[in-house]
């Protein structure tokens, strides 16, 4: 190999334009072109080896290519064995990193950087501290390393212990606090911080969008979108994948069309990743036909593509369309992950498919290479339980190779109350409740269970002990959106500026439906009243407020979307189907399980939920 002092201007224009060709493969993810341009090549620098080294290096489990590539390597500079260094990381190989790190002739501040980083990304951060207490010199790198590895290692007191000493504070180190404070619900401190910050990079915005989101606070997350719009900070794939996942949070679906109108001007919109995203807003906010065009309209669809159409497909009851799209899927030779056999598991739970459910159940690890996973079970315990196969659900949790979660009972019990069987309700609950003492649900599911079997001595035992153990109870509510605003309702709300009109529409709707023959459950009105108040409080349910609601506030024959964040009690259900052969529209419900689509005085579900 010769310098480049020794080349003439030919050869040097030669090099400099392979070495271009080389780095742009790789970048594109194209490692065998780079590698036929680097073999082809009549002479190379250090710097051509570099290239096609770093190609390797950032590519797991070609550690031993890599390491090949490097002995060859003529006149190896520092760059050389700091890439090659990089890879032992990449591929997790820490042992080997070490001996390598000790073997390099003359260490740069990068040898030791991406010593620091190696050893924190692979979560190894009491060798990281050792190595940076020992480092000659520091920079900003060093230090953002540290941290960000200390609030990826959930340590965030050392990670604010050395922010804190940094002479150098980078926006990496900057963000990565923000990205701590988010994941330790420290919501303030995140706030105060990212105000703080003297300079703020697209990460720095996308890492407070979707702290916003992950921590319930989706409408903070949209107005801090807005924002950075509006300051001229231009969106990636990653900001619109969570400003979307907060239209779908709020179920606004006005906003998510204005969010999907925004990206269509942008070359994002071809981007698998804001597709995808796009797939599923418009799956959750209860469009699914908008949804599959836009399916169809993904050019490389990967493996979430598919999960969010079949588990949208799943969710809106439709489990034989989800799991013909499975097929497909298969026959295009996507392999599912554990992730597809949660959705192709949900559709065959809300389509009654047991036997079927079943089948793929025992087929996941032995086919597929999946383990099931504690949300399998909850799926199958579910599938079992909804089918009134109760005594099955239980041994399947006792034959479980882990400890069963707190949804695993809950699933259990909401299946006892269903086919009001008491004595499995009390072994759910007390397991529940074992679990997660602080939790209302066990308790009241249970007391749900008592009620209606009037056993009201048995309600007022467990409501007072709810009491005794502070247990509060989250209070069931729906809500519907109307001229992109979101309009909440509880049950009997007194709060609403159009209550009077919509008790004169449900008074109205009420006497239309009793004519039809819709008959009340007072089994689902669980209070110890009297028949006539019974049928008052069912009246008043919270679905229904935000159905009358959306029928007196819109054009006839427009659909209607409610969203609850309970279960949908069974009058309701039964009520919804009167409604909506009455008013001749479209109503589409969507609860804590799964999308029901009321029209012409039928669900899509079948009335199996």
């Amino acid at each position: 190999m010769i310098s480049s002092q020794q080349l003439d201007q030919s050869q040097f224009q030669y090099i400099v334009s392979s070495n271009k060709i080389i780095t742009n493969y790789i970048r594109s993810g194209d490692i065998d072109s780079a590698r036929s341009i680097f073999e082809n090549m009549t002479v190379k620098t250090t710097v051509t080896w570099n290239s096609i080294l770093a190609g390797y290096s950032k590519k797991p489990g070609k550690l031993k290519e890599a390491r090949q590539l490097f002995d060859d390597i003529p006149e190896p500079d520092v760059v050389s064995y700091n890439t090659m260094l990089a890879c032992y990381f990449h591929n997790s190989d820490i042992c080997n990193a070490w001996h390598f790190f000790h073997k390099i002739p003359i260490k740069d501040i990068a040898s030791w950087n991406t010593m620091i980083s190696g050893l924190s990304q692979n979560g190894k951060m009491s060798e990281a501290f050792e190595l940076f207490v020992l480092m000659p010199e520091k920079n900003g790198v060093s230090w953002s390393a540290m941290i960000s590895g200390y609030v990826e290692a959930g340590d965030l007191d050392s990670a604010v212990d050395l922010f804190q000493r940094a002479p150098v504070k980078s926006v990496v180190a900057w963000t990565a606090m923000v990205t701590g404070y988010m994941r330790f619900k420290k919501i303030e401190l995140a706030e105060k911080l990212f105000q703080e910050m003297p300079i703020r990079n697209l990460v720095s915005w996308n890492t407070m969008i979707s702290g916003y989101v992950e921590n319930c606070r989706a409408e903070d997350g949209l107005k801090l979108f807005r924002k950075m719009v509006g300051v001229g900070v231009r969106p990636n794939q990653s900001t619109f994948s969570s400003v979307l996942l907060s239209c779908s949070n709020l179920s606004a679906l006005e906003l998510g069309k204005q969010v999907h109108q925004f990206v269509y001007k942008s070359p994002l919109y071809f981007y698998t990743m804001v597709g995808t995203s796009l797939v599923s807003m418009y799956c959750k906010c209860g469009e699914l036909d908008d949804a599959w065009k836009l399916f169809h309209e993904i050019r490389q669809k990967d493996i979430v593509t598919w999960n969010s159409m079949i588990s949208g497909y799943a969710q809106h009851g439709f489990g034989e369309k989800a799991l013909q799209l499975f097929d497909e899927m298969r026959n295009k030779r996507m392999k599912p992950d554990w992730i597809t056999f949660v959705a192709v598991l949900s559709a065959c739970n809300h389509a009654g498919l047991v036997d079927l459910g079943i089948q793929y159940f025992d087929s996941m690890e032995r086919v597929y290479g999946v383990v099931p996973m504690p949300d399998h079970y909850s799926c199958m315990v579910d599938l079992l339980g909804r089918a009134g196969l109760l005594k099955k659900a239980v041994d399947l949790i006792n034959r479980m190779p882990f400890k069963p979660h707190c949804a695993i009972f809950g699933t259990l019990l909401g299946a006892c109350r269903i086919h009001k069987n008491l004595d499995l309700a009390e072994y759910a609950a007390q397991n529940l409740v074992e679990l997660d003492p602080a939790s209302a649900a066990g308790y009241v599911q249970l007391a749900n269970v008592y009620a209606m079997m009037n056993k009201w001595d048995q309600v007022a035992r467990v409501r007072q002990l709810m009491k005794d153990n502070k247990v509060v109870k989250i209070p069931g509510y729906s809500w519907i959106e109307m001229k992109s605003v979101v309009h909440e309702f509880r049950s009997g709300d007194r709060l609403h500026p159009e209550l009077a009109s919509i008790h004169e529409k449900l008074n109205e709707l009420a006497k239309k439906m009793k004519l039809a023959g819709y008959v009340p459950d007072l089994d689902f009105a669980l209070h110890d009243v009297g028949g006539e108040h019974k049928e008052i409080l069912l009246l008043r349910h919270s679905e229904k407020l935000a159905i009358a609601f959306g029928l007196i506030g819109s054009p006839p024959g427009t659909r209607i979307r409610v969203f609850k964040n309970l279960r949908i009690c069974g009058d309701c259900h039964n009520a919804i189907k009167y409604i909506s052969e009455i008013e001749r529209r479209e109503i589409i419900v969507r609860d804590t399980t799964r999308f029901h689509h009321f029209n012409n005085g039928s669900c899509s579900c079948g009335d199996y939920w």
